[in-house]
């Protein structure tokens, strides 16, 4: 075994969850993520904590031959009892192929979802971590070769997550007090919202593995302007390139993509809370320096914004604020590295992806 996977082990359990003695621990992967499972039993062993397997939400070709034969579906009663009991949830995303669930109809895709919410406020409620294993399908998602993305994503996981969080305390005390936010990217990206009240998260490799942004959420109605994600989505197996949405109070109201504008148009009508934005987040990891089709990296690359329309997460809003509900959360990305800039209640705090505490002047 690759010593880097049991570091990555070691790295979930000590830093993402802090697993403990007695503790009982979902693990969710695909097969291809054999030797990653196999460390975290070695590393649960350790500490007398109490691991179980399933292919829950990452079983592909599971989910696509019951997502094919099925249009109307319920909350699953037996899984949620699992939820409620554990202690601890770890996904690891790897896959044998991408593309796997391409072909699965988004509405049906959209209603499997609604009926899976209650699941998901489960897991998010108790101690949770999301990482990756390097798989070849998704290094050749990446357009890397296998031994490539290997090093990619365990660079970006074996890292001194310590510093990370000191590196992203200043943005985070940038926007904490803010009232709002501006977000320009050439003539196709002015957009403002409040995040008045609600409160910007250090993500530093607990609940996403690796991490690298701060993310806070929007006040529901405030935001207002237009948007183009110029970095591709990758949802449902299918590419979204394009994607051009503009809010009045909160709300997308007019909305179009280059490539499959129709899965685009599925999200936004699986509820009411998936047309308005759920979060705000600012890449800052530098490690991550390509786009990789991957949004559990993509979205921490340094000069970059994303935005996720959908679910608020709740330790994001303030007591005087609404959460945005959502079955879905959908990130999107906004690359601000030329001809951009962030605001933060008139004050411009990063140009060209350069902060303004890295060299004092933007």
């Amino acid at each position: 075994m690759d010593p880097r996977i049991r570091e990555h082990a070691d790295v979930i359990v000590d830093h993402s969850i802090d697993l403990s003695a007695g503790d009982d621990i979902v693990i969710d992967a695909h097969p291809v993520s054999e030797d990653l499972v196999v460390a975290l039993h070695e590393a649960a062993a350790d500490r007398g904590a109490n691991p179980l397997v399933v292919q829950e939400r990452l079983g592909e070709r599971f989910r696509r031959a019951y997502l094919r034969n099925r249009e109307e579906f319920e909350t699953p009663s037996h899984v949620q009892a699992l939820y409620e009991e554990m202690d601890a949830y770890i996904a690891i995303r790897g896959s044998a192929n991408v593309t796997e669930t391409s072909d699965v109809d988004p509405e049906v895709t959209s209603a499997y979802q609604q009926a899976q919410q209650p699941l998901l406020n489960e897991r998010l409620s108790k101690t949770w971590c999301l990482t990756q294993f390097p798989a070849a399908a998704n290094a050749q998602l990446a357009q890397m070769s296998t031994e490539g993305y290997e090093n990619f994503v365990w660079d970006a996981v074996l890292k001194d997550w310590d510093a990370v969080r000191e590196h992203q305390s200043q943005m985070v005390e940038i926007l904490d007090p803010a009232q709002e936010v501006r977000i320009v990217s050439g003539e196709t990206t002015d957009v403002t919202m409040s995040i008045a009240g609600n409160e910007t998260l250090n993500d530093y490799g607990e609940k996403n593995l690796p991490g690298g942004e701060v993310f806070t959420a929007p006040v529901r109605d405030s935001v207002e302007g237009e948007v183009l994600f110029d970095k591709p989505l990758y949802h449902q197996g299918r590419e979204v390139t394009g994607v051009h949405l503009r809010f009045e109070d909160g709300e997308v109201v007019s909305h179009s993509a280059e490539k499959n504008e129709d899965l685009l148009t599925e999200v936004l009508d699986t509820d009411e809370g998936a047309r308005y934005l759920g979060e705000l987040g600012i890449g800052m990891n530098r490690d991550i320096d390509r786009f990789t089709y991957n949004m559990l990296f993509d979205e921490k690359m340094g000069d970059t914004v994303h935005m996720a329309i959908g679910r608020a997460y709740e330790e994001n809003v303030g007591e005087a604020n609404e959460q945005n509900e959502s079955a879905v959360h959908v990130d999107m990305i906004v690359d601000m590295s030329e001809d951009s800039y962030i605001e933060v209640d008139g004050e411009v705090v990063q140009r060209n992806g350069t902060f303004v505490f890295e060299d004092g002047e933007v």
